[in-house]
This record gives C-alpha cells, sequence and structure tokens, in this order.
C-alpha cells in the first residue's frame, strides 16, 4: 500500500512540474539499434534489452511501447522512473516463418521533454531447412508429392499438352504404383513404376508424367477429372489426383475475310436479380441470344455453376440475324440468404467465344 501511494505521489509531482514548467524528465537511451546480426530460423526468439535513464528533474513515465509488428513484442518499465535512475525496454523479436533481412522499429512514448523515441532491431534470419513433409505436403496414400493437382490453364482444341509431377517415397520399403481409371484423352505413366525405398535418409523418387489429348476430349470450357492410383496392387478410390483443364477453341488459323463474317454473340443482358423469394421457390428468366454475325452460331457448351441452375436453350444452332431464348431456372430449395449463380456460353464466336450470364436472388 505504502509502495502504491508513493507511486501515485511521484505522479502527480511529474504532472505539476510539467503544469509549472519548472522541470520536465528525459529520456536517455544507452543506445537506439540493435543488430542481431545473422542467425538462424531455428534458434527462435531473439531479445535485447535497452536501457535508458532519467536524466530530467521530474519523475518519467512511459505511456506506451509500440511495436511495428506483430513479430515483435516489448516488454518496459511499468513504474515511474526518478531522475537519474535507470529503466529498461526489453524487445523479443521472433523469426518464425520469417526468413531474409528484417528492421522493426519500437516507439517509445512518455511525458519526457522528447517524448517520442523510436528504436529500431535489425537481423537476418536464415531459413530453417525444411523437412520432407513441410517441401512435400501433400499425402497421396503412402507418397507425399508437393501437389495433388494437374492444371492445364489453357489448353486449344487441337493440342496434346504434357505435364507432370513428382511423386516421394518416404518409407522403408519400395511401393509399386499403377494408374486407374483415367477418360480415353488422358494418357499417364510413371517412371519408375516401383518407386524405391527411403536411402540414407534420402526418399525414393518417381515421376509422373499426364498427357492431355484436347481434340480426343472433345469438350469446350472447364473440365475437371481424377486420376486413382492404386499401391503394391490394392485399389483406394482415396488416392486420387485432380486432372483439369480449360479448353478454348482455336480460331488462329482463320483469315481476315473468314473473321469479318464471323458469328456474333451477342446476348440481351448478362445478369438477372429475382430479388427477394421465398426459400423453396423455383425461378426462371429467359436471356435472349442474338447472332448478330454473318454466319451460323453454335453453342459449343452451356453449363451452370450449380446443380441448384438449369439451363436450356432453344436449340444449339444460330442463323445469322437470328434470336433465340436461353431459360435459366433456379430452385431455391435449401438455400438461404444472398444468392448468385453463372451460367458459362460457350460459342465459335472468335472474338468472344465465353461469356457468362449471372442470376441472383435474396432467400427469404
Amino acid at each position: 500500500m505504502k509502495r502504491f501511494s508513493k507511486i501515485l505521489a511521484m505522479v502527480a509531482l511529474a504532472f505539476l512540474y510539467s503544469s509549472m514548467g519548472i522541470a520536465q524528465p528525459k529520456i536517455a537511451f544507452d543506445k537506439l539499434t540493435h543488430d542481431f546480426g545473422s542467425f538462424k530460423e531455428s534458434a527462435g526468439p531473439q531479445t535485447v534489452t535497452f536501457e535508458f535513464t532519467n536524466k530530467g528533474n521530474a519523475p518519467l513515465i512511459l505511456n506506451a511501447v509500440n511495436a511495428s509488428c506483430g513479430c515483435t513484442s516489448p516488454e518496459w518499465t511499468r513504474q515511474p522512473v526518478v531522475p537519474n535512475a535507470k529503466g529498461m525496454i526489453k524487445v523479443t523479436y521472433n523469426p518464425a516463418n520469417r526468413p531474409g533481412s528484417f528492421a522493426k522499429t519500437v516507439t517509445v512514448m512518455s511525458n519526457a521533454e522528447n517524448n517520442n523515441v523510436v528504436l529500431t532491431i535489425s537481423g537476418k534470419v536464415e531459413e530453417k531447412e525444411k523437412t520432407i513433409a513441410e517441401l512435400y505436403p501433400r499425402e497421396i496414400g503412402p507418397l507425399r508429392a508437393e501437389i495433388n493437382h494437374i492444371s492445364f490453364p489453357t489448353i486449344k482444341n487441337n493440342e496434346v499438352k504434357t505435364e507432370s509431377m513428382v511423386l516421394i517415397n518416404d518409407t522403408d520399403k519400395p511401393i509399386s504404383i499403377a494408374v486407374k481409371n483415367l477418360p480415353s484423352f488422358i494418357k499417364a505413366a510413371v517412371d519408375p513404376a516401383i518407386i524405391p525405398a527411403k536411402t540414407n535418409g534420402e526418399p525414393g523418387r518417381s515421376k509422373l508424367t499426364v498427357v492431355f489429348d484436347a481434340k480426343a476430349a472433345n469438350s469446350y470450357g472447364f473440365i475437371i477429372n481424377r486420376m486413382y492410383l492404386a499401391f503394391d496392387g490394392v485399389n483406394d478410390y482415396n488416392n486420387s489426383i485432380g486432372i483439369s483443364a480449360t479448353i478454348e477453341e482455336d480460331f488462329s488459323g482463320l483469315t481476315p475475310a473468314e473473321l469479318a463474317n464471323a458469328p456474333v454473340a451477342t446476348f440481351n443482358t448478362d445478369n438477372y436479380d429475382f430479388g427477394d423469394i421465398q426459400q423453396g421457390a423455383k425461378k426462371e428468366f429467359d436471356f435472349e441470344l442474338s447472332n448478330t454475325g454473318k454466319r451460323d452460331l453454335m453453342i459449343r457448351d452451356i453449363r451452370a455453376s450449380c446443380g441448384c441452375t438449369t439451363v436450356n436453350p432453344e436449340k444449339k444452332m444460330i442463323g445469322p440475324g437470328e434470336k433465340v431464348p436461353v431459360k435459366v431456372m433456379f430452385d431455391s430449395s435449401g438455400k438461404k440468404g444472398r444468392q448468385s449463380k453463372t451460367v458459362t456460353v460457350i460459342t465459335n464466336d472468335p472474338k468472344n467465344p465465353t461469356i457468362v450470364l449471372r442470376i441472383s436472388s435474396n432467400i427469404l
């Protein structure tokens, strides 16, 4: 109780001195910067203590000590520091997941005449050596990989493309691999088909190569398939790798005259809001598709983003100057709140082959 009363008295005296202009505290640090140098991330948090002295004639109070980053945490002297006494600010930097050079600041605010002082810490974090699990985070049965999905972001409808990935065996026994359930337009091979066991701490490796034949796929837009792997002759459909592609029609061979006479797909609007509807209600809207070009417009593919939405064009071949309705039906069963769905229409319009329509609603 006596200690608390003493602190209150010093605080009151500090404010009195300050208001009368008689005296002021002055904060003087032994240093304003600290370089931790280079250290390993695995070394953990690094700490430095900045000492200061009150060189003024009144008690010094630290009002706030703020770090520039959540990775930096300060601790400081909380009680008033009388003239000629010392205090400290301890600053800790956490290097976890922060490799590379750094420079952080800690701003010290007080009632001193120099009431805003900035301290700086710096250094360089050497990245820790990553484990096999960190380098290859995806588990595929007993194996590991960097990814579990092979993507062909864009592929022309007459192209054949190849992608590959590495499979890692970090176990103590060799593992044989067989590829299952591939569609005819995707080929895959594993080399070697038997991945050797880990040796001297180094995992066995194999290369999985996937060949995607877009012409054989005979489709347009985004498609996705799954490739299943059997290990040591055992089928488990949990062991799979996704394969996706976005297939685009190749218009590069069209002449200027062919482009000038090409079909042109135009919708009367690309979005429609049903507004407030009761849950369970079914709503429909007709988008109008026009061919303002000089040749037949063909709908190559049309699909909705959700099973709750169906789309039905009146026909898929639209002559020059012709208009057809594209009916979109939305089923709100099981939905609630704001909803937004899309319908993707892919045509043989070389300048605008992919059109996205949007429907929205608010389910009550």
